[in-house]
């Protein structure tokens, strides 16, 4: 009976100590969870080549680098010093503020390197190109770098029929979910694509003298442009008069969404 006493009360002495380290850590996750968040963001330069980006928390010592257009996600929390740098862009440190971490994106502006080169003159050959030297058979199909990595995750030389040849990649990477990570890498890519067209056809003094969209806010309003289908579909058919109608409406529609007052006669904030 003594036996059977202690044996009881033994068993709830070690419930209660399991349910008090468990106290303990949920705190402490807790506590960490509050400090700690995701920082999310993109790289914008006049450079090509966003990725392989680093980006450095430097008060944390956590590393990792930019993906393809400049995309990164970091672990931070409010006042770490994050360093940006690359072999072909300037380098920057930012201090994480508390609207960091809300649902846009933090866009970070890096410069890229200037080279001086000597004079060089360039002659134009049309007619050589990688087809009439033979370097790419005619009518060849071409790919983009996230479709290039897509026709080889799923096996893109698979024959079927009587000489049926099926790539063990593709099966692995159906199964693995990388065949689908790289069909919404190809979507990123052409929305990318879209993006640098329209900053080519219009100039950030065209989105803040004629659309009043402050200087700050140009990148966010050109994110805002290619994720709306109804002003894509209007580009994508190349008539200009009809873009910029679009692109009137829309600037309104943004400059509420995001409480901006702007005087029409001379762009200032109210």
């Amino acid at each position: 009976m003594i036996v059977a006493i202690t044996f009881t009360i033994i068993n709830q002495i070690r419930f209660a100590i399991k349910r008090i380290y468990f106290f303990i850590f949920f705190i402490s996750l807790s506590l960490s969870a509050q400090n700690d968040t995701i920082l999310k963001g993109k790289i914008i330069s006049e450079s090509s080549n966003l990725e392989d980006i680093h980006v450095v928390n430097r008060t944390q010592k956590k590393v990792t680098t930019s993906l393809q257009g400049g995309y990164f996600a970091l672990k931070a929390k409010i006042n770490d010093t994050i360093i940006f740098s690359a072999v072909n862009l300037k380098a920057v440190q930012y201090i994480v503020k508390k609207e960091d971490f809300g649902e846009d994106l933090l866009f970070v502006k890096m410069e890229a390197l200037e080279t001086t080169l000597n004079e060089v003159i360039l002659t134009e050959y049309k007619s050589i190109n990688p087809v009439s030297l033979g370097i790419v058979p005619a009518n060849q199909k071409t790919y983009t770098p996230a479709e290039r990595k897509l026709y080889t995750a799923t096996g893109g030389g698979n024959t079927y029929g009587l000489n049926t040849s099926v790539s063990l990649d593709g099966i692995i990477n159906g199964i693995s979910g990388r065949t689908k990570m790289l069909k919404k890498e190809i979507q990123v890519e052409k929305k990318e694509f879209l993006l640098e067209a329209i900053q080519l056809d219009f100039s950030n003094n065209y989105f803040m003298d004629k659309l009043k969209i402050p200087e700050d806010h140009v990148f966010g309003f050109l994110y805002y442009l290619i994720e709306n289908r109804n002003f894509v579909s209007v580009y994508l058919k190349d008539n200009k008069t009809a873009t910029e109608f679009v692109l009137v409406g829309l600037s309104v529609q943004y400059l509420k969404l995001k409480n901006l007052n702007i005087n029409d006669e001379d762009g200032s904030k109210n």
